[in-house]
């Protein structure tokens, strides 16, 4: 069955301006930028960055639990991680950090490591020709080992202070901030028409009441 039949089934039910609203969300996300969060601590933290890549237009967040588990603060994330696709690696007796390092440079993605050295790239600096990771460690150790040695390059917030770093949630929005310009300056930081799509039905079932009823409804319709 053609999923955009589904799709524009559904549209029915939410009003026009939702619809409009949803359109226009999909239109600015972005897979080109992704962040990694490894053994992020508090969970109020962890929300926060979730919140915040939302509200910048980020589509995926990948969350490394090899030291702490990822929790969530309701009152924090403001259910910013509903429309979001957020990958877990959590598998006991595995370098976690290896396995999403890997997958994410299969992708072609290039990892930034947020690191206060001065040695690294300005976050503003960050070259848009290919695709971004931005990766944050834990609060209380930082980067661990693993991610500092394999990690493809270190970047830094320029600070104007005595103190050396922002709390991890506010260095991942200035990082956002600071990188997000740029990528959309340039080519190929939308997603794909199929992916849109994809994404708009993901939507739409998370939007509408008894939407498993309705789809049931739809395909017997179809079947007849």
């Amino acid at each position: 069955m053609d999923s955009q039949e589904l799709t524009t089934y559904l549209c029915q039910f939410i009003t026009e301006r939702r619809q409009a609203l949803l359109d226009k969300v999909i239109g600015q996300r972005t897979r080109f930028v992704t962040v990694v969060l490894e053994n992020i601590k508090q969970s109020h933290n962890a929300s926060a960055i979730l919140r915040s890549a939302e509200c910048f237009g980020i589509q995926d967040v990948h969350i490394i639990e090899d030291e702490n588990s990822w929790g969530t603060n309701k009152r924090v994330l403001k259910g910013a991680h509903k429309w979001l696709d957020i990958h877990r690696y959590k598998t006991k007796g595995v370098n976690n950090t290896e396995a999403c390092f890997a997958r994410l440079k299969a992708q072609g993605y290039r990892l930034y490591l947020a690191d206060p050295s001065p040695e690294g790239v300005p976050m503003d600096e960050i070259p848009v020709h290919q695709k971004i990771a931005l990766v944050f460690g834990s609060e209380q150790t930082g980067s661990s080992a693993y991610a500092l040695q394999y990690a493809d390059v270190k970047a830094h917030i320029p600070m104007a202070g005595f103190t050396e770093s922002f709390n991890v949630s506010v260095s991942a929005a200035v990082a956002l901030h600071s990188v997000l310009p740029g990528v959309r300056k340039s080519e190929g930081w939308a997603l794909s028409e199929s992916e849109k799509a994809a994404l708009k039905l993901s939507w739409l079932r998370k939007s509408i009441r008894n939407v498993k009823m309705l789809e049931e409804k739809f395909y017997d319709l179809q079947s007849k």
